[in-house]
């Protein structure tokens, strides 16, 4: 059914009304995380380059969350894509093992505002694009035989997306997935967890390529055929308007790599039930599946070293209790306690955790005292998976969390109301009133 521009059709005729109820809250929530990605990510180093990047496209007066600088579409594209990665906060799927929201959110956002759009008609835009994301995911890594990560399916959801917002016909609309597709960068992400780089899920490659794919159709290009056209991933788009994918993502708490997640959980809750502190350990040993293990371990000198690693993201939730911007940000890396219990922890693979992996992230610590006694957890999850009804409620609080280096408790809220209440209000309203509760404009 696929070759029936079945995909297409969903992609541009999906009305916010459409929607179930369930699917409509769950858009809301992931727009207050995006967000929080991107209020965060313009504060790192990624964005800066992203932005200087920019400066070497077309000249425009589109205003982004979080910077005083104006940007022509693509720009703002590049800058956004830049952004919404650069601390590892946004969401994720498990089917995919990657970042849905984060891999098409800079185009989509950009062309809402390039077309000043409202509110509403981006959250539907959102919830077209994490079915395409998660699809052509699937659809990508079956057919290439090895795990593409998030910029290679962002670039069609970003293609698609694009199209969704400048009015595609469906042949149209064919042509930039198409294009986009073909086009997608590699992105072979267990090197980028193995050496982490600025590379990480490949975002603002997938971000570029969607948005050029889709200026391209515009510039009447032509291409044929996508990975969701073949018979034999029919199935995928069958489900489409009753499988809603963005129902299936998690949601994570700490700015790092998910398959750190189940630790840091770990050691803060049995530190905290037990009275412990970081100068109280002797020893921290972390049992888990071994994808986690061959993460890396070196002390980091940039925020994506930081972030792309199981040894110091655990070894400052020990220190600090929490892992956040002020945590993994470039100023915090010289933290000598931080350090020292990086030399404290070891890794080692569990059978039974293994066994459990990719459909759960699971692991359990050990902690040995200097007095002698010892601690062992029980066995985590991480926080914030789809099976664990992430709400409202839950998505504010890790917006106020997280945001809080650069939004006052007001401020917060201010934009929490615009992000939850606002739908009938334009989206470039939306971007203006969230930069003057953070200072800007």
């Amino acid at each position: 059914m696929g070759y029936k521009r079945q995909l297409e059709r969903y992609v541009l005729n999906t009305n916010w009304e459409d929607l179930p109820d369930e699917v409509q809250a769950r858009a809301l929530v992931c727009s207050v995380d995006l967000m929080t990605a991107l209020i965060l990510g313009v504060h790192g180093e990624q964005f800066q380059n992203g932005k200087r990047l920019a400066q070497h496209m077309q000249a425009g007066s589109l205003s982004i969350p979080g910077d005083a600088d104006r940007y022509g579409f693509l720009g703002a594209v590049t800058a956004l894509a830049h952004a919404s990665n650069s601390f590892d906060i946004d969401d994720g799927h498990n089917r995919i093992k990657g970042h849905p929201g984060t891999s098409f959110v800079g185009g989509v956002l950009a062309a809402g505002l390039e077309r000043d759009i409202s509110y509403r008609e981006y959250l539907t835009t959102l919830v077209v694009a994490y079915d395409v994301a998660v699809r052509m995911g699937l659809a990508i890594q079956d057919h290439y035989g090895f795990l593409h990560s998030t910029g290679a399916y962002g670039a069609v959801a970003t293609a698609a997306g694009i199209g969704r917002i400048f009015g595609f016909d469906p042949q149209q609309m064919n042509t930039a997935i198409s294009m986009a597709e073909f086009h997608a960068p590699m992105v072979p992400v267990m090197r980028a967890v193995e050496v982490p780089s600025m590379n990480k899920d490949g975002v603002p490659f997938g971000g570029m390529v969607g948005a050029l794919a889709a200026l391209d159709t515009m510039a009447g290009e032509t291409a044929k055929t996508h990975l969701l056209e073949m018979p034999q991933y029919a199935p995928l788009i069958d489900t489409l308007g009753s499988q809603y994918e963005i129902m299936q993502l998690y949601f994570k708490p700490y700015t790092c790599c998910r398959w750190g997640h189940q630790p840091i959980a770990a050691v803060i809750e049995m530190m905290r039930e037990n009275g412990v502190t970081d100068t109280d350990i002797e020893s921290v040993t972390v049992h888990t599946f071994d994808a986690a293990t061959r993460l890396s371990k070196i002390v980091p000198r940039d925020t994506d070293e930081a972030q792309y690693n199981i040894a110091y993201p655990v070894a400052a939730a020990i220190v600090h209790g929490d892992v956040g911007y002020r945590q993994v940000c470039n100023e915090a890396l010289g933290d000598e306690r931080v350090l020292r219990m990086m030399q404290r922890l070891q890794f080692v693979k569990d059978p039974q955790m293994e066994r459990e992996f990719p459909e759960k992230r699971l692991a359990w610590v050990e902690l040995v005292l200097k007095n002698g006694k010892q601690l062992v957890s029980r066995v985590y999850a991480a926080d914030g998976e789809a099976t664990d009804g992430v709400d409202m409620a839950w998505i504010q609080q890790k917006f106020r969390r997280i945001t809080a280096p650069f939004l006052d408790e007001r401020a917060a809220q201010d934009v929490l109301t615009l992000l939850t209440k606002e739908l009938d209000r334009p989206l470039r309203d939306v971007v203006a009133k969230i930069n003057r509760a953070l200072g800007i404009g």
